[in-house]
């Protein structure tokens, strides 16, 4: 063997144009992305977009207040991500997207939290100074602010952090107070009697939004009413049946309702074995409580006749002889309900005198149904809306006979000073209502097992009930005659409400708040569409809104009452004062000890009394489009109104709505154009999320484990607008997926390395697959534009990442790898790929920068580190190439064939007859309408083998190449003399490189 056959081979890796950058592979986001952030904050980073973005075309976001009390939940995480997205997106399309975040701090939960405080410490709330208190509170939610002030900026969050709005800072609140007064001016506010959803444990009226439903077992029973009066003599003497499941409302009841179109029977109790016809049984029955009630007539629905004979039926136990007696209720005679009217019944209770001595007359309601009970219903106009109404409609007013802390009051004269009346005992089959009725010998039947859905304070978790009392309310149907029938876009007003021609100079009549409301639901867009009808139905079919509250923390209604007319007073120059007054002391300018001042000389303050309820938060929150769109001292980049709120799906029935209601009402309109909503996290299971149950997931958790840009990408990869769900395993998959979007940039910078503008090939003089991820590269960015205009996150995201995996990562890298590294630096190819590849950078990191706000930022700082931030930069200018048909389509076939070609080489590969498809001789059909503009050579650099053939068949076969293997390059290719030796375009490169 000679010396030359010995001779290793050269190592030619160090002439190889590998990448190279200091991007690292792992992200460690946890430990980096807080640098970044507190960089951002030294920097200024918001105000500099601002001055970037300040004469531009204005996009007005307008943040919905959380709640300042707590730690950010995962809800929060997506919900603020989204909305951070909306700003990015529209700053990135070159548009002026100012966000100033708020919070609500008013309200019963903070007040809730500060009394738990007092309880432990066995402090009555009662005894401490009304100023004291709001401090307390107003101390407890900024410290929740600050919290999760933090925790959003840790998030990535991009808004004016330094100043935010707060419901409780006292322009806020001056504000609030001030658009409170226009409702009052206009006549839009009158304090009235009606039942509310009212918390016995929180003692305070609450907002439907303030409500969420559980399933209880209640105690359901059956009461007999005797007749005593009625056009129909056979009803005289006969007791009228009526079934609920609340217990403590008979004590209050007035009345019976009847459904006109409902047929009834009269039917006699009949006790006998399990047939009607078997010996009687009664001599056996003994001292039997319901012995007394064979005989008798009971009025009842015919429809259900049935369920209420097994109901009563179950008053029965076997007997000692092992007979069990029946209750048969048989049928004497038939009456439609539209007869009974003019009957009159007497309350179970009549012997006590008073009150209950009164008679209680039938009345007819067209809500009564036979979907269950009796197809008779109790009227107590104290404790629900159809029985207020139809018994205020007849004269019979509410008693008001249970206090705010859920007991009768104490001079009520049946159970006075007991309660409270969500008490499952104080209601249960052997409680004192039912045993008192029992003892009176109308208690046909109890049982403690009706399974149902029931109101509860989503803030305590307490039963709530329906409470008649005396609260300030806003009409819903009233005219609005301040408000000019010209509305935005010129639209007119129907009498019916609808809009009319813009051209129609009539003023029509006056429209209602909820004409109002629900034109504008109309004109409003919404996302997704689902959200119209359901805030739709929702205002449609809404009470008069309840303003009031029975607490202390919160901006207080500031009017006054005359105490001759009940009356409230309406004077500008005072009201001038109390708003003055709060603008420069907040809520504590309004005290009962102070509030009379403001009524100056011209009246008389014995005649006048302080209203001490304060507002519904929702009217706080509601009010926030005119405390921060319109403040332009405070933000001169906002503007009224709004183009877009974004929430979850719940703030339908909350802060949309609330907002809706009070824009509509004071300027016409709504305070947005569009709704954007997002639907609920749920686990990994798609269970909702619970302590109890274990199955939370903590967002400042998973950002010490992840990294926040981790939470962004996987909220804005799901479709926000339904529910969807997070876990570990889903966590797992987005850091994947994070990873792969990582290792495209990390490519990228590694291959531009060293690129300048000397270097850059213009289009027309590129290859064709350049030209071809150009196009690919335009449509994308077509695509992308449009999601982001649309919000159509989840589409964006899908875009970008398939766009990185699939067409550049599997594809276009891979097939351009061989180029890059080893074709001469001036070649004609090598330029125009770095030249694609700068303009995919800039394009990339442009696009995800809104999404992966930390990892963007530092891709950018990486390649320009004194370019400033990435968050600065607007929406790529990419070059317009497109491809016709026939290209378009000769692309997409070539793509086939070429995962035809990887897929046939894959089984040589596992049985390691080739190692990769380099050492692979390809045989493909003969496309000519596809393969006629390409080489053989350019075929095999497509699919990365040795050779390509063309062959006569339909498939694709593959064998393994004789041809020798290049030093430098790796290909196999026939010029290549043996292992090891350079291919002449190594050569060359080679040549050239020892030459320099």
């Amino acid at each position: 063997m000679s010396d030359a056959d010995t001779k290793p081979q050269r190592d030619y890796r160090d002439t190889v144009f590998l990448p190279k950058t200091d991007f690292p592979m792992k992200a460690g986001l946890p430990q980096k992305e807080p640098g970044i952030a507190a960089k951002w904050e030294a920097d200024k980073l918001y105000e500099q977009l601002r001055d970037a973005r300040r004469g531009r075309e204005t996009f007005m976001y307008h943040d919905g207040p959380p709640y300042a009390n707590g730690d950010m939940h995962i809800g929060h995480a997506l919900n603020h991500t989204i909305k951070d997205m909306v700003c990015r997106t529209q700053n990135l399309l070159g548009k002026n997207a100012p966000y100033v975040p708020g919070w609500d701090c008013h309200g019963l939960p903070i007040e809730w939290k500060v009394e738990e405080q007092y309880r432990k410490a066995k402090r009555d709330k009662d005894d401490v100074p009304l100023l004291e208190f709001r401090a307390e509170c107003r101390a407890y939610a900024q410290h929740w602010v600050d919290v999760q002030r933090e925790q959003l900026k840790r998030l990535g969050v991009m808004a004016d952090w330094d100043n935010p709005y707060l419901t409780m800072q006292p322009e806020s609140e001056a504000t609030i107070v001030a658009e409170l007064l226009k409702f009052a001016t206009s006549g839009q506010l009158y304090r009235g009697a009606k039942p509310v959803m009212w918390s016995p444990v929180e003692k305070t009226a609450l907002a439907e939004a303030e409500v969420e439903y559980e399933d209880i077992v209640s105690t359901q029973i059956d009461v007999a009413f005797e007749i005593v009066g009625s056009p129909i003599p056979e009803l005289v003497g006969a007791h009228a049946v009526i079934w609920t499941t609340t217990p403590w409302t008979i004590p209050v009841n007035q009345a019976i309702a009847y459904g006109p179109e409902v047929e009834y029977v009269l039917a006699k109790v009949w006790i006998g074995e399990s047939t009607v016809g078997d010996a009687d049984l009664s001599d056996s029955l003994g001292s039997h409580p319901f012995q007394s009630w064979e005989g008798k007539n009971l009025l009842i629905a015919k429809e259900l006749l049935k369920s209420v004979q097994e109901r009563l039926d179950t008053k029965f136990a076997d007997l000692k002889d092992g007979k069990r007696p029946r209750v048969h209720l048989r049928e004497v005679a038939t009456i439609q309900g539209s007869a009974v009217s003019g009957t009159i019944a007497r309350h179970p209770m009549h012997h006590l005198g008073g009150f209950f001595a009164e008679p209680r007359p039938f009345l007819p309601g067209e809500f009564v149904t036979t979907d269950t009970g009796t197809g008779l219903v109790h009227m107590a106009p104290d404790h629900g809306e159809d029985d207020f109404e139809l018994c205020k409609a007849n004269g019979l007013n509410p008693k008001f006979a249970v206090e705010g802390d859920g007991k009768y009051r104490e001079d009520w004269d049946w159970l006075g000073g007991q309660g409270s009346v969500i008490n499952p005992k104080f209601n249960a089959p052997e409680g004192p209502i039912c045993s008192d009725l029992r003892e009176a010998g109308a208690l046909l039947a109890a049982s403690a097992d009706y399974r149902h859905s029931y109101p509860h304070s989503w803030r305590s978790k307490a039963k709530v009930i329906f409470r008649c009392t005396p609260q300030w309310f806003v009409p819903m149907d009233k005219p609005l005659t301040h408000i000019s029938p010209k509305t935005r876009d010129e639209k007119r007003w129907e009498g019916e409400g609808g809009a009319i021609d813009p051209a129609d100079e009539t003023l029509c009549a006056a429209p209602t708040l909820r004409e109002i409301a629900l034109a504008e639901i109309e004109r409003v867009q919404f996302t997704p569409d689902k959200g119209r009808n359901r805030i739709g139905s929702m205002v449609a079919g809404r009470p008069d809104w309840v303003l009031s509250r029975q607490r202390a923390w919160g901006v207080p209604i500031t009017l006054f009452v005359n105490r001759k007319t009940g009356d409230y007073l309406v004077d500008e120059a005072v009201n001038t004062r109390i708003v003055a007054a709060v603008r420069e002391q907040g809520i504590d300018a309004w005290t009962p000890d102070t509030a009379l001042g403001f009524l100056g000389d011209g009246y008389d303050p014995d005649e006048w009394e302080p209203v001490t309820d304060i507002l519904d938060v929702w009217f706080d929150s509601g009010t926030s489009h005119a405390y921060v769109l319109e403040d332009r001292e405070r933000w001169p980049d906002l503007s009224w109104p709004a183009d877009i709120y974004v929430e979850g799906s719940d703030q339908h029935r909350g802060w949309f709505q609330s907002s809706l209601l009070e824009s509509c009402a004071t300027r016409g309109r709504a305070p947005y154009d569009r709704i954007l909503t997002h639907g609920f996290t749920m686990d990994a299971k798609g269970m909702k999320m619970s302590k109890s149950l274990g199955n939370t997931v903590d967002p400042n958790k998973v950002m010490e484990t992840y990294g926040a840009d981790i939470i962004r990408l996987w909220a804005l990869s799901v479709d926000f607008t339904e529910d969807h769900r997070i876990g570990d395993e889903i966590l797992k998959g987005v850091a994947d997926q994070y990873r792969k979007l990582r290792n495209t940039f990390r490519y990228l910078l590694g291959a531009l390395d060293g690129f300048d503008e000397a270097e850059r090939l213009p289009v027309g003089e590129m290859p064709e697959l350049e030209q071809y991820v150009l196009a690919l590269l335009g449509e994308v960015d077509a695509s992308l534009r449009q999601a982001a205009e649309t919000y159509d996150f989840n589409t964006y995201v899908r875009t970008l990442i398939d766009f990185c995996n699939e067409d550049l990562s599997a594809f276009y890298f891979d097939i351009r790898k061989d180029s890059l590294y080893c074709d001469a630096p001036e070649s004609t190819k090598r330029r125009a790929v770095r030249t694609v590849f700068d303009t995919l950078f800039h394009a990339l990191v442009r696009y995800a920068a809104p999404v992966l706000v930390f990892t963007s930022e530092e891709v950018w700082g990486t390649r320009f580190p004194d370019a400033g931030s990435v968050h600065l930069l607007e929406w790529p200018e990419l070059a317009s190439i497109s491809f016709d048909r026939e290209m378009r389509f000769k692309w997409v076939a070539l793509r086939e064939l070429r995962e035809k070609v990887t897929e046939a080489i894959e089984p040589l590969r596992r049985d390691k007859i080739i190692r990769s498809g380099l050492e692979a001789e390809v045989t493909v059909p003969d496309i000519d309408a596809v393969l006629n503009d390409y080489s053989d050579t350019d075929l095999a650099e497509l699919f990365i083998t040795a050779t390509v053939r063309r062959g006569d068949g339909d498939g694709v076969t593959v064998t393994r190449t004789s041809d020798h293997k290049c030093g430098r390059c790796w290909r196999l290719l026939p010029e290549v003399v043996e292992d090891g030796a350079l291919c002449a375009r190594c050569d060359d490169v080679v040549g050239e490189e020892v030459a320099s």
